[in-house]
């Protein structure tokens, strides 16, 4: 090799590395700046160090070692979205690691916003958004993990040794309809979830509902009135005034919680395809109007409470109300939770009242299998 040569490879050589060291330089500039808004947004909501402290900066090196480098057998779930990783931070906390799509500089700081948001939302029927990674391209969130599937996995593929009974549902479509109405009514901004379904709806080991997902893994838009964030939402469960007007509304995440409480009251899911076409459950649903009919489309388990059908068809009312195809003809959801509330409230002393006569029923009792715990989430 002649010395010209030499020379040209050398050159070439320095070039590459003048490029990754300037890369390099820009890329820690880049989170050194994230950073330092992040913490300037903390103080800018007059945060006390207590508060700040719940907003965890995650670096990837702490992420890594909590899910053995994303390893694939820690996958729990996996969606359009991203990927789900049940991970162990070093101090053997479980939580679930969720690493998606990538933002460009200009759509950081909506995420950081939301992600400030949403870590400080406080409802024991909420996940808990624990915090977030800012050395990396991809968003990675981390969340508190909850074990038990969800409740899409409860009622479309159940297990045959645990019955989910009517005060079950009731229970837990309470439990839901809170924590929205909360999301919309009691947070410091009002939060719209957007893709309400029940894959979107986790269990802990004693099937206490957790709202997932808020979409923060998707680019954000915030303005000063609410939060929201620019999903499409799930086919089957959109609100289809949605479709018409392009503007999203608390009561569109109504109607997506009308679709859950359809799914609840007769164990089938949104959409049915079959080789001919595809049924919307909710069109059948909402064109019912005799009773006999209505019974032949719940599921069979809660039709077995037979002391509970009117309270029954109080929750078949109160979801054809949140699917009216108007959202000002739909209830909001702070309505729909109290009324939610007092009926399972009712419920309850009815089964407390059937179980000191029957105390050997165990359809009666809020006491769930071990076997049925499931690491599953799927969204």
């Amino acid at each position: 090799m002649n010395n010209a040569a030499v020379g040209s490879l050398i050159l070439a050589c320095c070039c590459v590395a003048q490029c990754w060291w300037r890369k390099t330089k820009d890329r820690r500039k880049e989170i050194k700046l994230r950073k330092k808004y992040f913490k300037g947004k903390l103080k800018e909501q007059n945060f006390n160090q207590e508060e700040a402290e719940k907003t965890r900066l995650f670096t990837e090196k702490q992420l890594k070692d909590a899910t053995d480098n994303f390893d694939e057998d820690r996958t729990i779930g996996k969606g359009g979205q991203g990927t789900m990783y049940k991970g162990m931070l070093s101090d053997g906390k479980l939580v679930a690691v969720k690493r998606s799509s990538s933002l460009d500089e200009t759509q950081w700081k909506e995420f950081i916003n939301e992600v400030i948001i949403l870590s400080h939302v406080n409802h024991r029927n909420v996940v808990k958004l624990l915090g977030c990674c800012l050395e990396t391209k991809t968003l990675h969130l981390v969340y508190e993990f909850i074990p038990n599937g969800t409740l899409s996995d409860l009622l479309h593929s159940p297990n045959k040794e645990f019955r989910v009974t009517w005060d079950i549902r009731l229970r837990i479509a309470s439990e839901v309809a809170g924590a929205i109405a909360y999301l919309h009514s009691s947070s410091s901004a009002p939060i719209y979830h957007r893709d309400i379904k029940s894959s979107n709806i986790l269990l802990d080991h004693k099937y206490v509902a957790k709202v997932c997902d808020f979409g923060i893994s998707r680019s954000t838009s915030i303005d000063q009135t609410h939060v929201t964030t620019c999903v499409r939402g799930t086919f089957g469960y959109l609100d289809p005034e949605y479709f018409l007007s392009n503007q999203y509304s608390e009561k569109s995440d109504v109607y997506s919680f009308g679709v859950v409480l359809v799914e609840i009251l007769t164990g089938q899911k949104p959409m049915r395809v079959t080789l001919d076409d595809a049924t919307s459950l909710v069109m059948q649903f909402i064109n019912l109007t005799d009773d006999s009919a209505i019974y032949e489309m719940l599921d069979p388990i809660i039709l077995a409470s037979n002391h509970m059908t009117d309270d029954i068809m109080v929750v078949v009312n109160l979801a054809k109300r949140c699917l009216h195809p108007e959202g000002v003809g739909r209830p909001t959801m702070m309505q729909i939770a109290m009324e939610l509330a007092c009926l399972s409230k009712k419920t309850h002393v009815k089964v407390a009242a059937s179980s000191e006569e029957n105390i050997s029923d165990p359809s009666n009792d809020f006491i769930f299998p071990e076997n049925h715990i499931d690491e599953t989430y799927s969204f």
